[in-house]
């Protein structure tokens, strides 16, 4: 599994103010990517999200070219309706105000720059970004023994840190089990998820059994209660 990082989009037209702020972020973030103008910024973000990949915030300016800050939030909200904002103008227009309630905008940089209280918002911004990532690790992630977990988010088994590789049954098989956790899982059961299919010989699901836990034989989590099935213990 991998360590948990923190990915920015900075949207500003505005050399000057796009060199300050791409220099504090990337003291405080471990990916920063640059736009220049609303479309830009607009078209990354769908790019990323195209890729299954998102950015924890968008930080924009307001008056840009091609389209503007608030217009560009509107249009990726209407796609991304979790995504968070910090907006940077030198104009404070309760009309922007007001469009941005309910938009997710985490706060405001009012320009000119002031470094001291860019670094404090940045860094209480990324204290919550990486907050909320842990907790849904947290819920994702299913503590089997000493040596394996399985990420639910993924549908994957790891040792450590490295994923272990399972077949689409022998995953099958893994997830029911988890989906129990705690519970003794008939072999009925187990041919009824896993093959959809009551029919499936006993054989053919001890072979499954059996790849499984030779693939973890060295701290193995699949326990049989011999005449009653298959369950890894909460």
């Amino acid at each position: 599994m991998s360590n948990v990082k923190t990915r920015v989009l900075l949207v500003e037209d505005e050399e000057d103010a796009r060199e300050i702020l791409e220099f504090y972020l990337n003291t405080v973030f471990d990916e920063v990517q640059i736009a220049v103008d609303g479309q830009e910024g607009y078209d990354l973000c769908l790019e990323n999200k195209k890729k299954n990949k998102y950015f924890d915030v968008i930080i924009t300016d307001i008056k840009m070219p091609k389209k503007d800050g608030m217009t560009m939030i509107e249009e990726i909200t209407q796609y991304l309706p979790d995504q968070k904002y910090i907006i940077v103008s030198a104009y404070k227009d309760e009309e922007y105000l007001f469009r941005s309630i309910g938009l997710n905008v985490l706060g405001y940089f009012v320009k000119p720059l002031a470094v001291d209280n860019i670094m404090d918002m940045l860094k209480k911004v990324k204290e919550k970004v990486l907050s909320s990532k842990i907790e849904k690790i947290d819920e994702n992630i299913v503590v089997l023994n000493a040596t394996y977990t399985y990420d639910k988010s993924k549908n994957s088994l790891y040792k450590d840190e490295t994923s272990v590789k399972l077949s689409k049954k022998e995953l099958a098989l893994v997830k029911v089990l988890i989906d129990e956790l705690g519970n003794i899982v008939t072999k009925e059961t187990l041919k009824e998820k896993i093959w959809q299919d009551l029919n499936t010989s006993d054989a053919t699901m001890r072979t499954i059994i059996k790849r499984v836990k030779d693939k973890v034989n060295d701290d193995d989590f699949v326990i049989s209660r011999k005449g009653y099935g298959y369950l890894i213990e909460n």
